[in-house]
C-alpha cells in the first residue's frame, strides 16, 4: 500500500521534520506517515503523505488548532 493522500499544513523555523516527528510519536503514533528528507527553512509549509483519507482526517482533528 502506498502514500496517495498528502496534507499540507503550517509550520515554520528550523527543524521542521525532527519537530513534526516528535508530535506524531506522542500524538499520533497509528498513523503512519511518509516525510521529505528535509525542510527548507525559509519554508513556511510542510507537506507530509499518508496512507489513507481516514489517517488524513485523524490528523487534521488531531493538529487543528496545534502550533508545532
Amino acid at each position: 500500500m502506498s502514500f496517495k493522500y498528502s496534507y499540507t499544513f503550517p509550520i515554520s523555523g528550523p527543524n521542521k521534520v525532527p519537530r513534526f516527528k516528535r508530535w506524531a510519536a506522542d500524538n499520533a503514533p497509528e498513523i503512519e506517515v511518509s516525510l521529505p528528507p528535509q525542510v527548507p527553512v525559509k519554508s513556511e509549509a510542510m507537506t507530509i503523505r499518508l496512507r489513507s483519507a481516514e489517517d488524513r482526517q485523524t490528523l487534521l482533528a488531531r493538529m487543528a488548532g496545534v502550533t508545532i
